[in-house]
């Protein structure tokens, strides 16, 4: 930190900065240090610097690093470099006019988003300010994928019990591919004929992370950690007849795992399990490299 003060005073010396400028630099930085985009902030700061800007501009578009306030959100761009990965709008909820606006904020910033939980016309709302942006039926799910740089270690193969899982996979998969993974997929792979799983043992021996949507009773997570050496995550989906209580015995059953390389997120998470499955397999060297640059 006492680093980080020393090169902050230099940039305000050499930039000549008013006071208000100099005040909400410094408290940007310390408030966030480490929570920020850097190469924006530099960038932001050159552009002040040449008269690109006012500072008055300047002033809101470094506070803006943190969280710009658009009144029904205060959207996040500061998630990627805490968390990995750009803020998720979970679209259930929100009207489709808070999407777009959301969405448009974070484009602004991030070559990768993704909208969950959603439906077909407000991906059509959400086409007018990115046209590049793609519909997910299946997972009912909007990504825009901009930046296809590879960062996983190795596969994320996503594997689900029956066909009716599909839905809550699809998500977890879409979500690892935005993240930089490579994945494979394997469906309708449950317990009831278990020599369709076996079946698939190369595939789920060269993965380096398996996710694996199940309901009913939510048996299969643990079959497959029992066949590999590497991390699986249960999605517990809400599929199953009365007494499977909307995911909640599937839930319990994975939980109370046997197979110890197993992990739970929560009933009908794709986003979740594919979230932390990219984290598990984030290749870090290069951004640890970066963060010692930094230092």
């Amino acid at each position: 930190m006492g680093a980080l003060r020393s090169a902050s005073v230099c940039i305000s010396s050499e930039l000549s900065l008013d006071a208000r400028m100099h005040e909400l630099t410094l408290s940007v930085i310390f408030w966030q240090a480490g929570e920020m985009n850097f190469k924006e902030l530099e960038r932001l700061l050159r552009a002040y610097r040449s008269g690109e800007m006012e500072t008055e501009e300047a002033a809101q578009l470094i506070g803006n690093l943190h969280y710009e306030d658009i009144g029904y959100a205060r959207v996040d761009h500061a998630r990627e470099t805490r968390q990995g990965f750009p803020e998720v709008v979970f679209g259930a909820g929100k009207t489709r006019e808070q999407v777009v606006g959301i969405v448009e904020r974070l484009i602004e910033k991030s070559p990768n988003v993704l909208v969950t939980r959603t439906d077909e016309g407000t991906f059509g709302e959400v086409r007018n300010v990115a046209t590049d942006a793609e519909w997910h039926e299946a997972a009912r799910l909007i990504r825009i994928q901009r930046d296809r740089t590879e960062r996983g270690v190795g596969i994320i193969t996503v594997v689900t019990a029956g066909t009716s899982d599909i839905a809550v996979a699809e998500e977890a998969a879409l979500t690892a591919e935005a993240m930089g993974n490579r994945t494979e997929r394997i469906w309708d792979a449950g317990v009831s004929g278990i020599h369709r799983i076996l079946a698939e043992r190369h595939l789920l021996r060269a993965a380096r992370v398996i996710i694996v949507a199940a309901g009913m009773e939510g048996a299969l997570p643990s079959v497959v950690g029992g066949l590999v050496s590497v991390p699986v995550v249960a999605i517990p989906t809400s599929i199953g007849y009365g007494a499977s209580f909307g995911g909640v015995a599937a839930l319990l059953g994975m939980l109370n795992s046997c197979a110890s390389n197993v992990t739970v997120v929560n009933i009908d998470n794709g986003f979740g399990a594919g979230f932390v499955a990219s984290l598990i397999n984030r290749k870090w060297e290069t951004e640890s490299k970066e963060e010692g640059r930094r230092q």
